[in-house]
């Protein structure tokens, strides 16, 4: 008998073996999950919470545009519209009415962008590619436009001086250290509805669909059902983080409706690595970081360009995005 036929073979291991081996890795993927918790728990004892709350808004936007992208292969250019929607929501409901608590501006505000999801995805989803990517951005514009004119979103100025209020009527938002639990809380759950998606049944779906959409026809899903619904969650948990973002900044503004926007967050995407769970939390987390130390100093007015040139270097080098470049240089050297 020949030296390769006494090694075991991978197949031929016992089901308890395989079992055993899946355990370790899922308890592997909770203990990394549970040491970023804890990071993100005592993170604003050593840096500012206002902008570790401007990341994790960021890197909310960046995971739901990552749904879509990553997951269902749709590439939206309208996705600033609801982020803006959110806020704008968010921002006049607390400033109008104040016996309104913080938690049910927020969700106004993220149920006002599920249902501007819904209309633009009836419109667009039966397009694919490039046709797909210009009716968003067609009509992110219109909603621009019709933010510049509206008289609750205050124009140009925005809406200023938005009340952080309570939550629960029990904790004081206007304490820095509390509004970032809250965020951090929120950025959570929308992360987890993420990760329960992609996961579930319905999430191999869209994988089916992303990789082979005429197979999946032919298999017989509702191709277009699964990818409205798709693009329906992802615009909701934009709501939701263009809403959290009002609260913490007091202010809504145009910036957030802009086309800038919705390609600030295809760079956090793709810069991460599409496709990838920690890929929209890297690149959020270096596109945040380096526009804020780069507006304060000389290299303000090159903000744009600078990260223009990390995108194109990105692509020519990691087209995998950072985490995706890390998780094969893993595979590579740690099999």
């Amino acid at each position: 008998m020949s030296t390769l036929e006494n090694l075991p073979s991978v197949a031929a291991l016992p089901p308890s073996v395989e079992q055993e081996r899946r355990r370790a890795a899922r308890r592997r993927k909770l203990g990394f999950c549970a040491a970023l918790v804890g990071v993100a728990l005592v993170a604003p004892l050593a840096i500012y919470p206002v902008f570790l709350m401007k990341l994790l808004c960021f890197a909310l936007f960046a995971c739901a545009f990552n749904l879509l992208l990553g997951y269902a292969g749709l590439l939206s250019f309208g996705h600033a519209a609801f982020l803006a929607t959110g806020g704008y929501v968010t921002g006049y409901l607390l400033s109008q009415y104040s016996g309104l608590s913080t938690e049910l501006g927020i969700l106004a505000g993220t149920v006002a962008s599920g249902v501007l999801g819904l209309g633009f995805g009836l419109l667009a989803i039966r397009r694919q590619g490039i046709y797909f990517a210009m009716i968003t951005l067609a009509l992110a514009q219109l909603v621009f436009f019709v933010y510049v004119q509206a008289p609750f979103t205050g124009g140009e100025n925005g809406l200023q001086g938005v009340p952080r209020g309570e939550l629960f009527g029990l904790i004081d938002l206007k304490n820095n250290l509390a509004m970032y639990y809250f965020v951090l809380a929120v950025f959570l759950f929308g992360f987890a509805v993420i990760q329960r998606t992609i996961h579930s049944p319905y999430g191999q779906v869209l994988k089916a669909i992303r990789d082979n959409e005429p197979r999946a026809i032919s298999l017989g899903y509702n191709v277009d059902a699964h990818k409205l619904l798709a693009f329906v969650i992802s615009a909701t948990l934009t709501g939701l983080a263009g809403a959290t973002k009002t609260v913490v900044f007091q202010l809504a503004s145009l910036t957030d409706a802009h086309w800038h926007m919705s390609g600030e967050v295809i760079l956090m995407t793709l810069l991460g690595g599409v496709g990838t769970v920690l890929g929209p939390l890297v690149g959020a987390g270096v596109v945040v970081t380096l526009q804020s130390y780069l507006s304060s100093g000389p290299l303000g007015d090159w903000v744009h360009v600078i990260l223009g040139l990390i995108f194109v270097l990105c692509v020519l080098l990691f087209r995998a995005g950072i985490v995706g470049w890390v998780q094969k240089l893993i595979r590579r050297n740690f099999k």
